[in-house]
């Protein structure tokens, strides 16, 4: 079991990169994950549910909404978002996801979208973690092609009328406010709803194998009435909701290192102390092979995400560049959590060891904001400036 002397792998020393304040924000989220986290994920995951603690103490740690300036807004470098996500999500997926679309989903639109009077109210009570939003976009029937979604609003003069639902909404339940996307007159919208609203509802998703500590829902609109102010005035059109998705792939990117990371550490520790045929079998040349894999994976994925965020930090990234290190860290991160399952035998599928949960966590990470098919075929079209999306049939 990881223990409160936990040392990240970082076989290049990539974090004596990270400034200072960078460093003590690694220091700060560690040490929470190992203090609150770990001790208590696995009866979390067995509950399904996501502990209200978890949501206070990272308001009081001010993460949430980290690279977002101003309207108390913690205002920290992209690579400081990147450096929090991996933390997390060395604890489980479930809690990066929690912060990822708190800061980069609901927070985001409204930092960068939303009117003054709007930034005023909702920000403040977002970054310090009382409020919980959530992000509308993906529907039952549309996923991968958003421009197709069906939810419309309609303007009643004194307000707008929401109708339609979304899908796989993390944290749907739990939010006083959501950010949904949808069409008025034909072009893609941002509206603000808030959890009382009449004519919303938002049920949990129920039967989840994957990210058992983190509250999935649906968003249903029945004639939800939306005031006028509540509209995000500076944005139109699917530019919205794939800047936000951007800024939370790139957290992805990060986190997915720290479950790669666990999985590797609880993989050496294991083959450190299991006997087989007189030895440890670490001793052994095929299991070798897999921790120096892994080792090498981890490490190219750490200098991929550094080099990203400090791209990010200048403002000379690409959002091609964004879906390479999604794809690629969460894919390397779930084969090392495969492997890592491997080397723990039978023991591998218990809950003493990380390995299983966090192995499952990722096959939603994989599906969720980008499949790895979608951002191969983004980066297709980088490459040939073909749009092979969809075909003529």
């Amino acid at each position: 079991m990881i223990t409160m002397a936990y040392e990240a792998l970082d076989f290049y020393d990539v974090d004596a990169l990270l400034t200072e304040e960078e460093q003590m924000v690694r220091d700060m989220v560690r040490d929470f994950v190992n203090a609150e986290v770990l001790p208590n994920i696995e009866k979390a995951c067995a509950d399904g549910i996501f502990p209200d603690e978890w949501r206070v103490a990272l308001g009081e740690m001010g993460v949430l909404g980290a690279p977002l300036e101003g309207y108390g807004c913690p205002g920290l470098s992209y690579t400081a978002y990147g450096v929090i996500c991996r933390e997390l999500e060395r604890g489980d997926s479930g809690l990066r996801s929690f912060a990822s679309v708190q800061g980069s989903l609901a927070m985001y639109p409204i930092w960068d979208f939303g009117s003054e009077e709007q930034k005023k109210f909702y920000l403040p009570k977002m970054a310090s973690g009382e409020w919980i939003g959530c992000f509308g976009l993906t529907e039952p029937d549309y996923g991968s092609n958003p421009g197709d979604m069906i939810t419309k609003a309609e303007d009643m003069g004194d307000h707008y009328l929401l109708n339609g639902a979304k899908m796989w909404i993390t944290n749907g339940t739990l939010a006083q406010v959501a950010v949904v996307w949808a069409k008025l007159d034909g072009v893609i919208r941002g509206f603000i709803v808030e959890k009382d609203d009449e004519g919303f509802s938002a049920p949990e998703m129920k039967g989840k194998y994957s990210l058992r500590a983190s509250m999935t829902s649906e968003l249903v609109f029945s004639d939800c009435k939306i005031p006028k102010d509540r509209i995000l005035p500076g944005v139109q059109g699917l530019r919205g909701p794939f800047s936000c998705l951007n800024n939370a792939r790139f957290g992805i990117s990060w986190g997915a290192i720290g479950a790669a990371q666990a999985c590797f550490d609880s993989a050496r520790d294991y083959a450190s102390s299991r006997i087989q045929f007189t030895h440890p079998i670490a001793a052994y040349q095929l299991v070798q092979n897999k921790l120096s894999w892994m080792l090498r994976e981890i490490t190219k994925a750490q200098l991929l995400a550094y080099h990203l965020g400090q791209k990010k930090d200048a403002g000379t990234w690409i959002p091609e560049q964004i879906s390479l290190a999604k794809m690629n860290n969460v894919d390397i991160a779930l084969d090392i959590a495969r492997v890592a399952r491997d080397i723990h035998g039978a023991n591998g599928i218990l809950d003493e060891y990380c390995i299983m949960r966090h192995m499952a966590n990722l096959e939603s990470v994989k599906t969720y904001e980008g499949t790895h098919d979608i951002h191969n075929l983004i980066l297709g079209r980088h490459i040939t400036g073909i749009q092979a999306f969809t075909r003529e049939l």
